[in-house]
């Protein structure tokens, strides 16, 4: 009977700590495409040529592949724990000149992830140097 005891109880614990158990697995936001920041839209101007767009805002996710004309910056974050944050921001070019930004998703406020502390390179003394926006933690 002793022996049927440890028998189960050992089951059980193991059961318990194996990668199906109880208290679930760790997530992480994920985060995919441009990152797009409303600094970064806002310099945007009509008659910018492609260069220049490409020297603020990075090449793009998407080229529309039936219309050069078209970019498409996407920026996509699925929280862990929460929703999923998207923002979109399509140029439209004539000829070698910005012509049209249409945005959506909210651009008001920096994405998410740079609230987040630990994002980012440290320095030689192990302090944290900033994230992907170059925003160090004191300044939140």
């Amino acid at each position: 009977m002793q022996k049927l005891t440890r028998t189960v109880t050992l089951t059980v614990a193991l059961t318990l700590i194996s990668g199906c158990s109880y208290f679930g697995v760790y997530k992480r936001d994920l985060a995919q495409g441009n990152l797009v920041t409303a600094d970064m839209a806002e310099q945007l101007q009509p008659g910018m040529t492609r260069q220049q767009v490409v020297n603020l805002m990075g090449s793009p996710m998407l080229e529309a592949p039936f219309d050069a004309q078209q970019w498409d910056y996407v920026y996509r974050l699925d929280e862990a724990y929460g929703g999923i944050e998207q923002r979109r921001l399509t140029l439209t070019f004539q000829g070698n000149r910005l012509a049209d930004i249409d945005r959506h998703g909210d651009f008001s406020r920096p994405p998410s992830v740079a609230n987040e502390r630990g994002i980012g390179p440290t320095d030689s003394a192990g302090e944290q140097a900033g994230n992907l926006l170059n925003v160090r933690p004191e300044d939140d």
